[in-house]
Parts: structure tokens; sequence; C-alpha cells
């Protein structure tokens, strides 16, 4: 049995610049600057690798290590936990 991670929320680049919503029901909603929606599609997750499906087909992955999450090249951090 694997123990997946909670990674529902908020996770926000340290500039604020990109914002990715993890929702509840798998999907996903980037924002990119002031550009809403820049991103949307469906995300797994398996222990604390994140599997992303873009709704265009395009494909990502991702890590949580030390409740921060490591997209592709991205760096983002759970809305709560920034100062």
């Amino acid at each position: 049995m694997t123990n997946d991670i909670d990674v529902v929320g908020m996770w926000v680049t340290a500039d604020g610049h990109i914002r990715q919503e993890l929702r509840a029901d798998g999907r996903y909603d980037e924002a990119r600057g002031t550009r809403r929606n820049a991103y949307t599609g469906r995300y797994t997750v398996t222990g604390s690798h994140l599997g992303y499906v873009d709704d265009t087909g395009f494909t990502a992955t991702g890590d949580i290590r030390d409740d921060v999450l490591h997209h592709e090249h991205l760096v983002l951090y759970r809305e709560q936990a920034r100062r």
C-alpha cells in the first residue's frame, strides 16, 4: 500500500508569478502572471511523485521533498507556508 502525500491546495513560486492549484478531484489549474488558466489538466499522486497530463496531452512530473513541490524546472511552496 502506498502512502500518498496530500498535495491538495495552492502551490506558488517564491516570486508569486506561477500559481498551481491542485484540486481534490485530481485536476489542476496553473496561472502564470496575469494569465489565468495557462495550463489545466489532471494529476495523479504515487507516494511523493506527481504525474501531470495537460488537457492538450502534454505530460510532466513533479516530486514533493520537504513539503516543497519540484515540478520540472519549477520550485513551488504551499501557499499557507509563504511569508
